[in-house]
């Protein structure tokens, strides 16, 4: 499957296109030239893997290639752009994700309060 570039490039959420072929897989990185392209394939995480080609795991792969820095808004523009569904499928996903980003995604499908609060008070 593609990598996070080109699913970030995909989505809209950047016009920087990938100069070379780079696609995620479960097994060892490698390059691989197929006549005159050079083919690199890179080790991903599960949680990278996740969702396979659906849409919801290409937000997966391209906000974890934005990073923690650039998700939330990301995920607010992927929220507008998204049909529900596909979002929804994205915050199910969420405790499959490192904490930075299932934190990012809860904080944006649920609004800015935290887990740690009920009604407005601390717990």
């Amino acid at each position: 499957m593609s990598n996070g570039a080109a699913a970030a490039n995909a989505l809209g959420l950047t016009t920087q296109v990938p100069v070379r072929s780079v696609y995620l897989t479960s097994g060892r990185s490698r390059t691989m030239n197929l006549g005159q392209q050079v083919v690199e394939l890179r080790h991903a995480p599960r949680w990278q893997l996740a969702l396979a080609d659906r849409p919801a795991g290409q937000a997966v792969r391209a906000l974890a290639w934005l990073g923690p820095e650039k998700a939330e808004a990301a995920l607010m523009t992927l929220k507008r752009k998204l049909p529900s569904s596909t979002f929804g499928e994205l915050v199910a996903v969420a405790p499959q994700l490192p904490s930075w980003l299932a934190r990012t995604v809860g904080k944006v499908a649920y609004g800015r309060r935290s887990h740690s609060q009920v009604g407005g008070l601390p717990i």
